[in-house]
């Protein structure tokens, strides 16, 4: 196992950053707690510059100790550790890395080998653990990756990364997109743009959704700007009980993209 350093102050250097990165001040850098995201992270190849363990993190960590990495290991009283911890109940394992570069190549190279060739786009999605549940139910289905617009929560916000329980590591995320340029940028790779509208008649299953498809997701309170909206291919609507005014962002987005890897499956 490799050394660690003792930590017991809160106002050790290390673990103000650690705060600071937490709270969204560097945002060159990102905050993981739990010691399955941790790995998830390093599995993907993820650049980790700390990681901190208390006495009980230290035998949840496990492998991650033996791994080839350049991190600093700092192990933490319980006192220091609830300090920088981003959860009411920490397993001990947290970690700083470096955050992923921005992903509008990885998605476009996700549409040539997804399973279901379809990209979700979110537009100004302010929900971080909502943002993080479609992501999980994106990487779930097979899709080819996630956009998320300016104005959203940030995907990589240590509640939007527990939400996505490692999605965000392995699926493409292109985040602070803009939606004319993503539209511009779906023509030019000959997309059809499908959105969802209250009002839209036709339903989510009729959809083709074999081709490649970018997939346009309103924001619960506003929807989709109606300027946009124009430039859309195709406006659906998911059925259901008139008693019920709509679903859940992640739930619509799970029962659209469960039917286009269904499709794409019979295919």
């Amino acid at each position: 196992m490799r050394a660690t350093v003792q930590i017991s102050s809160r106002d050790n250097p290390h673990l103000k950053e650690a705060r600071r990165v937490r709270d969204g001040k560097e945002r060159e850098k990102i905050f993981i707690e739990g010691a399955r995201l941790v790995k998830e992270a390093v599995r993907a190849g993820l650049e980790i510059e700390m990681l901190f363990l208390s006495k009980d993190g230290v035998f949840r960590a496990g492998e991650l100790l033996e791994t080839e990495t350049s991190a600093g290991i700092f192990q933490v009283t319980d006192s220091a550790l609830s300090s920088i911890s981003d959860t009411v109940t920490s397993q001990g394992v947290l970690a700083i890395a470096s955050r992923p570069a921005p992903g509008q190549g990885k998605v476009e190279q996700g549409l040539a080998n997804a399973a279901v060739p379809v990209v979700a786009f979110l537009h100004q999605t302010n929900n971080p653990s909502n943002l993080g549940a479609v992501i999980r139910t994106a990487d779930a289905a097979g899709a080819a990756g996630v956009i998320v617009s300016s104005g959203s929560a940030d995907a990589f916000s240590p509640k939007a990364l527990r939400a996505a329980m490692g999605s965000s590591f392995r699926l493409p995320v292109w985040a602070d997109a803009d939606l004319s340029d993503v539209l511009r940028w779906a023509e030019g790779k000959d997309l059809q743009t499908v959105a969802t509208e209250i009002g839209a008649t036709r339903s989510y299953a009729d959809i083709d959704w074999t081709r490649p498809t970018l997939l346009l997701l309103g924001s619960e309170a506003h929807g989709l700007p109606k300027g946009e909206m124009e430039e859309v291919d195709e406006k659906i609507m998911i059925p259901m009980e008139t008693s019920v005014e709509s679903l859940n962002l992640a739930v619509a987005c799970g029962v659209i993209l469960f039917e286009a890897r269904r499709q794409n499956s019979l295919g």
